[in-house]
């Protein structure tokens, strides 16, 4: 590929042999798109073997495949017209996910699609090529100024078909950028495939390495350890203790100074310092961090963070974390860190929930119960052990980021950037 710096409708990134071809078009999705149409209103019962039936929900939103949980069908007599064909792109009407957009491949099967999404099958463009251009920034702030409405978010069918889209004039180069940008696809889909089964094998370790509920001893032990007895249920008290967060108001905030963690830098198991929040050094109540302190979340508005944790790694700046946090010093972090990736723990933080609560009291999160053995040596055994698949899957989870990362550089190339265009 090579680049191209004329201030034209065209690329920055172009394949050598359309270097020549002159500028692209801009056209409406309407204007390349036929037979659109609003999915069926039918409720989705248990999978007939046969029929499927693709929802908002079951379009996946990092990958945007089909990935139903569970596998449903429409209920009712099957109109072939709600039937999505090969090629096909389907976009979602209404909701916190409006605007996300799914590509239907052979290997999906026969599927039907949903009310909330509309259907427009791809004439005269490679439907791959249009489908990638709903994945650039561009896009996304269309989305954003085009459903805005005021109450829930939505865009319709004639305002998808309005969204303007860049051709090139040869239908070879449209074939050349998405079979490009689909080989990357399937690479990115290998690499997250190994890093499921890396969190698969990692959650069967939890299992067969800790005792499961009733037991007294794990599936599997280490035989050095095998004749060490029973493990003994212990509080969450005796391993450690607990360090209250900081309250701070926007007075505070400063852009340099004492680095308050909060739910954010929590990613995957891992601190993540992307979205940092500073407050003045000389604060009053700040608990500093140490390395190897648990950081976890025990207030929030979304109740499906409450509870994920991380371990404060080695290098971390100067450190607080904020009132929704708290940490926990252990006495064997690297364990601890581990029971609190297992069931015992998941069952615990939501059995403290509730129907309406989105927080942990820290008296209740103290008293936690877990299974531990009296070795602390087969402790640090097990804790090695499972961090070394923690360390594979961090390796792979930034394999695949920086993949997703590479694809997001070729699609801003690959496009015309319409804010470079000058009359």
């Amino acid at each position: 590929m090579s680049k191209n710096n004329e201030n034209k409708l065209v690329p920055r990134l172009r394949f050598p042999e359309f270097h020549n071809d002159g500028n692209w078009e801009e056209k409406s999705l309407g204007a390349v798109a036929e037979n659109i149409m609003y999915g069926m209103n039918s409720a989705a019962v248990e999978f007939d073997g046969e029929n499927k039936y693709i929802r908002i929900t079951d379009i996946d939103e990092e990958t945007r495949m089909f990935i139903p949980n569970p596998l449903t069908s429409p209920e009712g007599l099957l109109e072939e017209k709600y039937a999505v064909n090969i090629g096909d792109l389907l976009f979602a009407r209404t909701g916190a996910s409006v605007g996300k957009s799914y590509l239907h491949k052979k290997e999906s099967g026969k599927v039907y699609f949903a009310g909330f999404l509309i259907r427009f099958t791809i004439k005269d463009a490679v439907p791959y090529f249009i489908y990638a251009q709903t994945h650039t920034n561009k896009y996304q702030k269309w989305v954003l100024a085009t459903s805005a409405r005021s109450g829930q978010p939505g865009i319709n069918a004639e305002e998808y078909k309005s969204y303007p889209i860049q051709i090139p004039i040869n239908y070879k180069e449209q074939q050349k950028i998405a079979a490009c940008l689909s080989s990357l696809d399937e690479v990115i889909t290998a690499e997250s495939q190994k890093l499921e089964v890396l969190k698969d094998h990692k959650k069967g370790l939890l299992q067969n390495l800790l005792p499961q509920e009733g037991e007294t001893v794990p599936k599997f032990r280490f035989k050095e350890f095998e004749k060490d007895g029973e493990w003994e249920v212990t509080k969450l008290s005796e391993l450690g203790y607990l360090i209250n967060g900081l309250t701070y108001s926007p007075e505070d905030v400063r852009d340099k100074g004492l680095l308050v963690l909060r739910s954010s830098n929590i990613q995957d198991g891992l601190i993540d310092l992307k979205d940092c929040v500073y407050v003045r050094e000389d604060i009053n109540g700040a608990n500093l961090t140490k390395p190897k302190d648990i950081i976890v979340c025990v207030r929030n508005g979304s109740k499906s963070l409450i509870g994920k944790n991380a371990v404060i790694p080695e290098g971390i700046p100067f450190a607080t974390h904020g009132a929704f946090m708290t940490a926990f010093r252990a006495n064997n972090p690297a364990f601890v860190f581990q029971l609190f990736q297992s069931d015992y723990y998941g069952k615990q933080v939501r059995s403290d929930l509730g129907a309406t609560i989105n927080s942990i009291n820290g008296k209740n999160f103290i008293k936690y119960e877990f299974p531990v053995p009296k070795n602390p040596k087969e402790q640090e055994k097990i804790a090695d052990t499972l961090s070394s698949v923690d360390d594979l899957i961090k390796a792979q989870t930034e394999k695949v980021l920086a993949l997703q990362l590479h694809k997001k550089g070729l699609l801003q190339g690959l496009f015309p950037n319409i804010n470079e265009v000058t009359e």
